[in-house]
């Protein structure tokens, strides 16, 4: 695997230029993206064959009104009922979707919104993809925290008040091993109830070592299930292997995780094959480990540095809104997040309908949460953050939002005996 950490272009040394514009303009230059790398675990499974033959034959024009008024009165919601509800067809019922996705999510989580913030301890990479952040061709400042720094910005999350964190990296084994990521979770069991980590996907027996170091659920996002397009995104390392990126989840729970979260990054690709794909991958993941818990994130795209021309494709908010209540309407059992990245009023709106879970006190950045949480001047370097957040309310804020809209904040449903 190329092991560098490169900047934007003007930085860059010819040869690294040279491999540059290799990679974005002739794609025999890259290496098969469906071939794993030295290292990588494979296992049996048949779940990536089964949702991807579902996606492959999903022709979503072909579903009319009838068809959607016919996944609507049904009791259970079948996959094929879910295909109408994701189709164009259930625009004109977006209002009747809602209204049964805000039954279905009284039934299993009542009037809760669970509450959560990431903490990103590094930011080097080693991957090219295009339209990420952290990509290892962009020029950011880059920065990884040592124990003591991890340490101070957990008690600076957990003096709010916060109970549950998910920790994040780069995805560079190189700078941030699997050891290291073990260790932050350590100190965070300390702090809090709840640990997540989403960092780069890792082997059965890593996931194994982590949920011994304190992880509770892994977050893997696919990016696009679509691995044509994957394929042109995704230029350089790791993360190029699409077979190996998408067991992720099942290596999770086989290494004893209690949950794992899903997501596609709306706008990469065709969202709504990506939405039912995503959906189709925990389906079929629940049906196999029923014990598990599983629960599904619905990102669009945001600007990020070097790039800030990227926008979602063709997703709106009415069609964001339209896949959250096919999830909840087809899966009522599954937790549903909404993002940072979207606006304070599509939360608060959403939360009543779909979403049971929300991001509050949210920094992408690395070093920065004692700056942000209290305004005190950092007193060492901070890394560049991986994208633009839209709704930055303070925990605080996000928690009396939230009683305020007759909704009960959840800061941790679990304990450990």
């Amino acid at each position: 695997m190329e092991n560098q950490f490169f900047v934007d272009s003007e930085f860059l040394s010819p040869e690294a230029l040279k491999r540059k514009h290799e990679l974005e303009t002739n794609p025999a230059s890259r290496k098969n993206h469906m071939e794993y790398m030295p290292g990588m675990e494979i296992i049996k499974s048949d779940i990536r064959e089964t949702v991807m033959a579902h996606v492959e034959e999903y022709d979503y024009d072909k579903y009319t009104a009838r068809d959607v008024r016919a996944a609507l009165d049904h009791e259970t919601c079948s996959v094929e009922d879910f295909k109408a509800l994701l189709s164009p067809a259930a625009a004109p019922f977006l209002e009747e979707m809602a209204q049964k996705a805000r039954i279905e999510t009284g039934k299993h989580f009542g009037n809760t919104v669970y509450l959560f913030t990431p903490l990103y301890i590094a930011n080097y990479c080693e991957n090219y993809c295009v339209y990420c952040g952290f990509n290892c061709y962009n020029h950011i400042n880059r920065m990884k925290l040592n124990m003591e720094q991890i340490e101070k910005e957990m008690q600076v999350i957990a003096d709010s008040g916060m109970e549950e964190i998910l920790i994040l990296t780069g995805e560079s084994r190189a700078m941030s091993d699997v050891k290291y990521i073990g260790e932050a979770c350590k100190l965070a069991r300390k702090y809090f109830r709840m640990v997540g980590v989403e960092i780069y996907p890792v082997n059965t027996d890593e996931y194994r070592y982590l949920h011994e170091c304190g992880v509770d659920y892994v977050t893997v996002f696919q990016e696009t299930y679509d691995n044509v397009k994957y394929e042109t995104l995704h230029l350089m390392g790791h993360k190029r292997v699409w077979p190996y990126r998408f067991d992720a989840q099942e290596r999770a729970l086989r290494g004893g995780m209690r949950g794992v979260a899903f997501s596609a990054l709306l706008g990469l690709s065709d969202f709504r094959k990506d939405a039912l794909a995503s959906a189709l991958h925990v389906y079929y993941l629940q049906r196999k480990y029923p014990h598990a818990e599983m629960s599904l994130s619905c990102p669009r795209l945001r600007p990020i540095i070097n790039n800030d021309k990227i926008n979602p494709l063709d997703v709106g908010e009415k069609e964001l809104c339209q896949v959250l209540c096919a999830y909840r309407i087809f899966m009522p059992f599954v937790g549903i997040t909404v993002s940072s990245r979207e606006s304070k009023s599509f939360r608060d709106g959403i939360v009543k309908i779909a979403a049971t879970k929300v991001s509050a006190g949210v920094s992408t950045g690395i070093g920065d949460h004692e700056s942000k949480y209290t305004g005190k001047e950092a007193e060492n370097a901070e890394g560049d953050e991986q994208f633009e957040i839209n709704d930055d309310r303070s925990f605080e804020t996000m928690y009396e939002d939230m009683s305020e809209e007759g909704l009960q904040p959840v800061l941790n449903d679990y304990l450990y005996v």
